[in-house]
């Protein structure tokens, strides 16, 4: 080597050495990825559909043992009637069946002759009486998510969630919890913070085999594990929840054995019956207004039946129109059959709708999470309160309009109620 060349040589060299051992004005480097600030707490409204409380003591709900036990518990009295679609809508607009226009399964309304409302109907004629609290939270700028909800799918005047789904009973319970799990892992600006999630499968048990049977168990078991998976999938998200568990009615035995056939003490022809089952509810034909009045409202063994002005003021039931001329309701665990089999389900197994009194029709309630102080067990309550609850949790204003209140569970509120 020439020596100009080894003098440049031996100078670059001391450069590189010298820049390797003494940076100088270093810029700083770019983390690769935002970490994103603390999570806002969320809101999820989970159902268990026709959960009795008393499927707790089956061993079988480590999960919701757990929740309960670091929040609040209670058993929950239904709304009339109690059923499914109705007490789903009382939960979202705290308004009793009777005001919020979902007076049953099934329904006819005088505006739309020769229509009857079930529960795959989505026209918003049958919806829109009351404000649900997905279309509030909407308006209110909150964004909102439903994994299933009756009338979660309906277009409200215009609005629906953010995000929504057809229900579809295929879809299992694991894929209805990694659906909420995917909605929450969306950046802050597009994240949900009301959801909503429903189960089915403890329902279908209990109507099929009645709520004693082994099946209801295996089904409580595996919604339990549904439940663990969302508790883990939040836990990995680091997302604080506050979870809302409720159900919409209980469950009770019934047989074939215990039957009352009003279609027996009426000749064919003189009424309509729009349901059957637990309770009834019919319009007298034409002209046979005076026969059916008389022997409907005489004494019967296991069925009491009203005009529907008449009904007891504690069922908060009869002033809608849609709620047909007669109503009865039989004892629990009877069924009142208008044909040889009920409108919805067979004579076997377990089914609802019986007197919301009734301990048999208990619906579960559990609230846990960052909101709610760990008080264990609640008295009981309608059914009413938990969408002031649901307000108080998403950051809604309080609403003296509906039929119930957050008094209930003021004493169980931390102070600082979670936001947006």
């Amino acid at each position: 080597m020439r020596w100009p060349t080894r003098i440049i040589a031996t100078a670059l060299c001391a450069a590189l050495q010298a820049c390797a051992t003494a940076p100088v004005n270093a810029p700083p480097r770019e983390p690769k990825v935002a970490v994103e600030a603390a999570r806002a707490p969320m809101t999820i409204l989970i159902s268990i559909d026709g959960f009795r409380p008393d499927y707790r003591d089956r061993g079988v709900t480590p999960n919701l043992d757990a929740l309960a036990a670091s929040g609040i518990s209670a058993a929950m009295r239904p709304s009339f009637p109690s059923v499914t679609f109705p007490n789903h809508y009382t939960l979202v607009t705290g308004l009793r069946p009777d005001r919020n226009g979902i007076v049953g399964n099934r329904m006819e309304d005088a505006r739309r002759p020769g229509e009857v409302f079930t529960m795959q109907t989505d026209d918003p004629f049958w919806w829109t009486q009351a404000e649900p609290l997905w279309v509030t939270a909407e308006k209110a700028g909150i964004r909102s998510a439903t994994m299933f909800w009756p009338g979660s799918n309906v277009d409200f005047n215009g609005i629906r969630p953010d995000d929504w789904q057809q229900y579809a009973h295929a879809v299992d319970a694991r894929q209805r919890v990694d659906s909420i799990i995917d909605w929450l892992r969306r950046p802050a600006a597009t994240r949900p913070h009301f959801l909503t999630l429903y189960f089915d499968a403890v329902d279908s048990a209990g109507h099929k085999y009645g709520p004693a049977d082994r099946h209801v168990t295996a089904a409580v078991r595996d919604v339990d594990t549904a439940i663990g998976r969302l508790r883990d999938g939040l836990a990995a998200l680091g997302q604080p929840a506050n979870l809302v568990i409720v159900a919409d009615h209980g469950m009770a035995p019934i047989s074939a054995d215990r039957v009352v056939r009003i279609d027996r003490m009426l000749p064919p022809g003189a009424f309509k019956a729009i349901t059957d089952g637990p309770y009834v509810g019919l319009n007298p034909a034409p002209g046979h207004e005076t026969e059916v009045a008389r022997t409907l409202l005489g004494a019967h063994d296991h069925l009491q039946c009203w005009r529907k002005g008449e009904v007891p003021t504690r069922f908060h039931y009869g002033q809608n129109a849609r709620v047909p001329a007669f109503v009865c309701l039989a004892e629990t665990g009877w069924l009142a059959l208008t044909r040889d089999a009920p409108i919805d389900h067979p004579v076997s197994g377990g089914t609802h709708g019986f007197d919301p009194a009734a301990p048999e029709m208990a619906a579960l309630f559990i609230a846990s999470g960052p909101a709610i102080k760990p008080l264990g067990g609640l008295a009981g309550f309608d059914n009413v309160d938990v969408a002031p609850l649901l307000r108080d949790l998403i950051g809604l204003p309080a609403d003296t309009t509906l039929d119930g209140d957050d008094a209930p569970f003021r004493g169980a509120l931390r102070g600082s109620r979670p936001h947006r």
